[in-house]
């Protein structure tokens, strides 16, 4: 009664905690700065982000999650507890309920990770609620019906296309591709072409400046600093949406291909369904410019972005929290 209760969307690239009753009171980048002679938290989120790539030997500002899943459990513990502190203050009197998003392709030893981590930062019981599920819920989806609803949630790390029915996933595939991929694919098209060394941030400002799924009408081009990877002096050189469109293909291709693969395993009375009411795309990279015109090309379906992609997870996360009663099969708890 008196516990407070929180959901966290604890993804690759940005994290979203969730407080009954408040709503969403935390949206920061995934990211942890640790000191690496007494192992301690320097700074989380925002403030680390902005120290990536610039650390002196002292300090490693890192992702503690890839792919989706935990890459570093030590780490992304003590970002759980500075989430928890920072949302409910850090003399609680009563621990908290605290709901965590996982893929639904992650294995059980990466399940239990989440709930260790969870349960170790400072939560009274652990709740696991699946990506693809949280994303419906948070989409207005309505899942409980004897009908079938397929959304496909694209993050910084993985990429899962699901079919819900009666509350539960019928379907579900998963690759883990999301927005990082993109990124690392467009670091490595400057590196091939034009022998430029670029960070991931500066990736990312390529991909959300003059990014594109398909090409563009009118082409636009942006310039791009780095280091040259034959004479290692700064340089700066200028690209186009057309190289880009070109650069990223892989990686669509094969979130593509995953929502495909659903497809083809779905009952036939639900691939009517889908039919008639389209796929649902959530997740930041579903913001990736024209990345919906793509998908309804290559699978003949009509697809549309969620209203407000980024947060639909968190939000089914809260929407679920609330209403344990409904959902609690669709769970993995522990306290």
């Amino acid at each position: 009664m008196f516990a407070k209760r929180l959901g966290i969307d604890l993804g690759t690239a940005n994290s979203l905690v969730w407080l009954a009753g408040k709503g969403i009171v935390l949206n920061e980048p995934t990211v942890v700065a640790v000191s690496i002679r007494d192992n301690r938290v320097v700074a989380v989120g925002q403030e680390a982000k902005e120290m990536l790539g610039r650390t002196p030997d002292t300090i490693r500002a890192s992702r503690p999650m890839r792919d989706g899943v935990i890459a570093d459990y030590a780490v992304t513990e003590a970002m759980l507890r500075y989430f928890i502190q920072k949302v409910i203050g850090k003399a609680f009197l009563f621990k908290p309920e605290v709901m965590v998003c996982v893929p639904a392709s992650c294995t059980q030893v990466e399940r239990r990770a989440a709930l260790d981590a969870t349960l170790s930062a400072g939560a009274r019981q652990a709740y696991l609620i699946d990506e693809p599920l949280a994303a419906a819920i948070g989409a207005g989806i309505p899942i409980a019906e004897a009908s079938g609803n397929m959304i496909l949630d694209v993050g910084g790390g993985a990429a899962e296309a699901a079919v819900i029915s009666l509350g539960g996933v019928v379907v579900s595939k998963g690759v883990r591709v999301g927005g990082n991929k993109i990124d690392e694919a467009i670091a490595d098209y400057t590196r091939r072409k034009h022998n430029l060394i670029i960070g991931d941030q500066s990736a990312e400002t390529v991909k959300l400046k003059i990014g594109t799924a398909t090409l563009l009408a009118k082409e636009e081009s942006l310039t791009v600093r780095g280091r040259d990877s034959a004479s290692g002096l700064p340089r700066e050189i200028t690209v186009s949406s057309t190289e880009i469109t070109h650069a990223i293909s892989r990686p669509l291709s094969q979130i593509v291909g995953v929502v495909k693969s659903v497809l083809e395993e779905v009952p036939p009375e639900l691939s009517s369904d889908i039919i008639d009411k389209g796929i649902v795309l959530s997740g930041g990279t579903s913001l990736l410019r024209n990345f919906d015109h793509l998908l309804t090309e290559a699978v003949g379906v009509p697809c549309h972005v969620a209203e407000e992609p980024l947060l639909c997870v968190v939000k089914g996360t809260g929407i679920a929290l609330d209403n344990l009663h409904v959902y609690k099969r669709a769970l993995t708890y522990q306290r």
